[in-house]
Formats: C-alpha cells, sequence, structure tokens
C-alpha cells in the first residue's frame, strides 16, 4: 500500500487494508471500502435502532397510504356514504402525522449518527497518524494528509448519515411496493417485475464510472493542497524569491486539473440520474396503459388501479432516488478507500506488546553498541558504521564533525524515531527496542535547531508535552530559560498567541522557549542540535546561560558546528561519515593533528588552536 510520496505527482495506485487485492474484484464491489465504517456505527447500537425503528415506521407509514385510497375508491364513493369518506380522510391524516413524527426522528438519528461517526473516524485518523514515524511524513505530502482527513472524511459523513439512510429507506420502500404491487395485481406487476433488470444494470455499471471518477477528483484536490501547503509554509521563501506569480499559476494549473476531475464526475452523475429516471418513467408508462386497458374490460377496479399506480410510483420513486444515492455511495466509498489508506499504515516503530520497564529512579546512561544504520530512502548508504558510544549518567559529551557526518541520525536512534539495522541502543541499560516508547521519549528531553512551535499561546507552547504544568512552573521555566524577560514584555505575556510556527518571534526568542520547554520537561536525557547556531553575539550568550542552568544534573549530549560552545563539554567525539575518527578534550584535540584540529584552526586560529 503506497501513498503518493512528495517526488510524485500521478495519483498513486493505492491497495487498501480490508478491500480487495485486484481491480477486477474492487470493480465488482465497488461499495466495499464503506465496510470500513461499519465498526464506527455499530458503536451506538441504541441509535442504530432507534434509527432503523423511525424508518420502518415512515416507509410503512407510506405505504399504507395506497391501500386507503384504493378502499375510498372503491367503497367510499361507490356508497356515496359521506361519513365513511370522512373516515378514510381522518385515517389519512393520522398517516401523515404518523410519516412526520417518523421521518422528523429518522433525520434527526441518522444525521446524528453521521456526525458522531465522522468525529469518531477522524479522532482515529489523527490518533494513528501521530503515531507513523517520520519516514511516513517524508514521503508524504502533509496536504494530502489534511485533504484526506477534512474533505474525505466530510464526504464520509454524507454515506454514515443522510444516504446511508436515504438507501436504507428507498430499499424498503421499493422492496415493500414492489410485494404490494404483486398482491395488487400480480399481471402488471409480472411486466414489472420485467423491466426491473434493464433499470438496475445500466445504473451498475454506470455507479462504477462514477467511482472511479470521484476517486481521480479527490486525488486532483489533495494535490493541489500539498503544493498550496508547501508554499504559504515557506511564504518567506517565496516572496524571497519573487516567485509568487508562478506558485499561483502551478495551483492555478493544479486547482484546474482537480476542477476538470470534479467536471467529468459531475456529467457521470447527471447522466446517471437522466438514465435512471428515463428508464423508470418508459417503463411504468408502459405498464400503465397495459393497466387502463384492463379497467376498461373490466378486469380490475378503478380503485385497484389506482392503487397500483400509487405503489408503482413508489418504486419508481424509490429506484430513481436509490441511483442519486448510489452515485453518493460510490463518491463516499472512494474516500473511505483513501482514508482507510490512512489507517492501514504501518508505524515503522511501535512499542513492543511486553516492554520491559526502565529502572526507576532514572540515570541516564547510554550506551550504543557496534550501530549499523542506513536510511530507507538511502539505499546502502551507512550514516552510521560500527557505532560504539557509552555516555555516564550526568556527563556532557559534545559531538562534532561536517555535516553528513551522522550526528543527527544519533539523536533520531536515541529517540527511536528509526531502529539501526543491526547493533544495540540501551538506555539505562534497557534496549530501546524492547521499553515502552512514550516511557523512552518521557526520559528524553530535545532542544532543536529547528524550533517547532505552534499557534497558541506562548505558555500553552512551553507546556507541550507537559499539559498539567501549572502556571508557576511554566513561569519558573522560562526564568531558568532566560525568557521571562522577554515575555513579559509581549502583548499578553504568557497569554500572547505566537503565529504559525512562531513567526513573530526573533531566533533568540523561539531558542529560549524551546530550552524552557526542555526545562518544563525535567528528563534526566537532554539533546541540544545546534541550539545557538543561529544566534548574534548577544544571543548566543543568553541561551549558552541557559543551556548550563538545564544541562546541570543531566546526561547531555551536544551537537555543534561552533566549537566555542563544546569547550566545556567533560568529552568531544569527532565523527566523520558515520564512525569516531577521535575522542577527547577541547584542549587535547586542538594540539593533535587530526579533524578537530582542522576545524579548531579555521575556527579560532592556529594560536588559539595551539
Amino acid at each position: 500500500m503506497k501513498l503518493r510520496s512528495k517526488t510524485e505527482h500521478p495519483p498513486a495506485q493505492t491497495q487498501l487494508a480490508g478491500a480487495a487485492p485486484d481491480m477486477s474484484e474492487k470493480q465488482r464491489r465497488s461499495l466495499r471500502p464503506l465496510l470500513a465504517i461499519k465498526p464506527y456505527i455499530a458503536r451506538y447500537p441504541a441509535m442504530v435502532l432507534a434509527a432503523l425503528a423511525a424508518l420502518i415506521a415512515s416507509a410503512a407509514a407510506m405505504l399504507v397510504v395506497p391501500m386507503a385510497v384504493r378502499r375510498m375508491i372503491d367503497h367510499g364513493f361507490a356508497s356515496s356514504d359521506g361519513a365513511m369518506i370522512d373516515q378514510y380522510f381522518a385515517m389519512l391524516i393520522v398517516i401523515g402525522s404518523v410519516l412526520a413524527v417518523a421521518s422528523a426522528s429518522r433525520f434527526y438519528f441518522v444525521n446524528w449518527l453521521g456526525e458522531r461517526v465522522v468525529a469518531d473516524l477522524r479522532n482515529d485518523v489523527f490518533a494513528h497518524l501521530t503515531r507513523l514515524g517520520p519516514a511516513f511524513f517524508e514521503r508524504t505530502h502533509s496536504g494530502e494528509v489534511m485533504s484526506r482527513l477534512t474533505a474525505d472524511a466530510t464526504q464520509i459523513k454524507a454515506a454514515a448519515g443522510s444516504a446511508l439512510s436515504q438507501a436504507l429507506r428507498n430499499a424498503i420502500m421499493l422492496i415493500g411496493a414492489l410485494t404490494m404491487m404483486f398482491v395488487t395485481s400480480p399481471r402488471l406487476s409480472a411486466m414489472v417485475l420485467v423491466a426491473i433488470p434493464a433499470i438496475v444494470l445500466p445504473l451498475v455499471a454506470y455507479g462504477r464510472v462514477v467511482r472511479r471518477l470521484s476517486r481521480q477528483a479527490q486525488d486532483s484536490l489533495a494535490e493541489a493542497s500539498a503544493y498550496a501547503s508547501e508554499n504559504l509554509v515557506a511564504v518567506r521563501t517565496m516572496q524571497a524569491f519573487a516567485h509568487e506569480a508562478a506558485v499561483s499559476n502551478r495551483f492555478g494549473g493544479a486547482v484546474e486539473t482537480a476542477f476538470d476531475s470534479a467536471r467529468h464526475r459531475l456529467k457521470a452523475r447527471a447522466g446517471l440520474t437522466a438514465m435512471a429516471i428515463f428508464l423508470v418513467v418508459a417503463s411504468i408508462t408502459g405498464v400503465l396503459w397495459f393497466g387502463a386497458s384492463a379497467v376498461v374490460t373490466g378486469e380490475i377496479t378503478g380503485g385497484r388501479l389506482g392503487q397500483f399506480v400509487l405503489y408503482a410510483l413508489f418504486a419508481a420513486g424509490a429506484m430513481a432516488e436509490l441511483s442519486e444515492v448510489w452515485g453518493e455511495m460510490s463518491q463516499a466509498a472512494g474516500s473511505a478507500e483513501r482514508l482507510s489508506e490512512l489507517l492501514a499504515e504501518v508505524p515503522e516503530i511501535s512499542s513492543p506488546a511486553n516492554p520491559v520497564p526502565l529502572p526507576s529512579p532514572a540515570k541516564g546512561e547510554l550506551r550504543l553498541e557496534h550501530v549499523d544504520f542506513s536510511y530507507p530512502s538511502r539505499g546502502t548508504t551507512q550514516a552510521l558504521a560500527d557505532f560504539t558510544l557509552k555516555v555516564r549518567s550526568g556527563e556532557t559529551v559534545a559531538l562534532v564533525g561536517p555535516s553528513g557526518a551522522g550526528k543527527s541520525t544519533l539523536f533520531a536512534l536515541l529517540l527511536r524515531f528509526f531502529d539501526p539495522q543491526s547493533g544495540r541502543i540501551l538506555v539505562d541499560g534497557v534496549n530501546v527496542r524492547e521499553a515502552d516508547l512514550a516511557a523512552l521519549r518521557k526520559r528524553i528531553a530535545l532542544v532543536p535547531q529547528d524550533v517547532a512551535l505552534f499557534a497558541d499561546t506562548v505558555a500553552a507552547n512551553i507546556a507541550y508535552g507537559a499539559e498539567h504544568a501549572t502556571r508557576a512552573e511554566i513561569e519558573a521555566a522560562a526564568r531558568t530559560a532566560q525568557a521571562d524577560d522577554f515575555i513579559r514584555n509581549l502583548p499578553d505575556g504568557y497569554d500572547t498567541r505566537l503565529g504559525e510556527r512562531g513567526v513573530t518571534l526573533s531566533g533568540g526568542q523561539k531558542q529560549r522557549l524551546a530550552i524552557a520547554r526542555a526545562i518544563l520537561k525535567d528528563a534526566p536525557i537532554l539533546l541540544l542540535d545546534e541550539a545557538t547556531s543561529a544566534l548574534d553575539a548577544e544571543n548566543e550568550l543568553l541561551v549558552q546561560r541557559a543551556l548550563e542552568s538545564v544541562m546541570e544534573g543531566r546526561t547531555t549530549l551536544v551537537i555543534a558546528h561552533r566549537l566555542a560552545t563544546v569547550q566545556k563539554a567533560d568529552r568531544i567525539i569527532v565523527m566523520d561519515e558515520g564512525r569516531i575518527v577521535e575522542e577527547g578534550t577541547h584542549a587535547s584535540l586542538a594540539k593533535a593533528a587530526g579533524l578537530y584540529g582542522r576545524l579548531a584552526e579555521l575556527q579560532f586560529g592556529r594560536e588559539a588552536a595551539e
């Protein structure tokens, strides 16, 4: 099963979990993806039973009307008894009242189910997305994922609610009307029975076309959404390169492609509706012509023909509605298929069934033993090769080396975003593969180079991952991170809402919020990834002071290209091409004629290096 990757543009041909393994079976059972919503509907049996009861009651009330009309024509008019006519009309009022109450109840119950199902489905899909690893989001457009989570879920709401209700109601009406037609006049009904295959078979074939076109329209829309999302996130880069016109033109082209797909789908649905109406009207007209001839010859009464006509109209209306609903259900099936693809994605990394508990209290010891790792997208190119490292509790270890040496990869493996192909990684003596994933990550605090901030309040951003923190704890963490002063100068202080990705803050302010977040997490292991690389001298000093506070008493790994930030580390590990090539203190490594010495000479000059 494959979603469209960030480098692919044609709609992906995907296999659905629970769907047929080949296209021919999909075509034979085109609504099968809708079975994915069955467990969600089954969660609310009382509401389902209430909806079914209301649905049956409304259909039954409708089916009683022709019988009352026949008796009124054949008996009420014939007897010239006004009282009997009054009784029949009074009965029609009662039937109408039952129909009104049942229809209103059906509307509420089924639409409640639709809203509830789509809410549960969105929750489950999003919860599942949060468990998928970075590898999934590296190959998949976030815009396409959001399109599935919103537009496709809304499409399913119609299927789970009104469309499914209409389908069931009209199916009951069709079966009931056909049954009563046979009871009323077997001869006329036989003629209708012959006409049904001529109506149904074209509708089924056309419905398959509608479903395929619906899937294409949704894929085209998702592609346009993905492209728009990418460029709006990078709006500064887009505008800096004066690329607005080109981006707008390309998005316009994607929108036109989506429109063309939608237009083809609408034409197909319009054709489906026209075909259904014509076939039904032509068939009923022929049957009624024969029935009128039978009344003239005295074979049946006028009331019985009227009853048959009403049931025939009910059957025709039900079939016309079913053809319309079939188009909606086919469209929803395409959406269900796309959402099921997301739910079918298996997380590359997950907790074991019976995790080994991490020791308490935590020590923060790290050990990597003969680790080999290659990124899935990079073939056999090794990011780490036979990598072995031990970090003692409370020790500060700096990782330096050229870009691509494997430093950030080491952090990704410690957080278990990926698993190595061979070797072991242990935290406090427990293999990370055997530990509970949430428990492992709670022991690690990360201060990344590219700080992720959200369009929420400052306080909420600091408390991200520590949702039960009090305001006092949040403010204490901010003070320790040298962030309290600038936060209080914001318009609403800690309640100031930040723009998307924190665009209203400077780089130093973002870094100090990230440090405050790590302080509040209070994890025994701290990972610092180029935390001061993009800062000016003043901000670097403030952030460095904050880091010294948070590093105290914690096991710390520091990635840095600027060697001035790692001189106080207990140990410096020099990496190159995924291997440890040197190890020692700043003083010892600077004197050696190795990679670190050359880096130190470039940054400090030969005299400083010596």
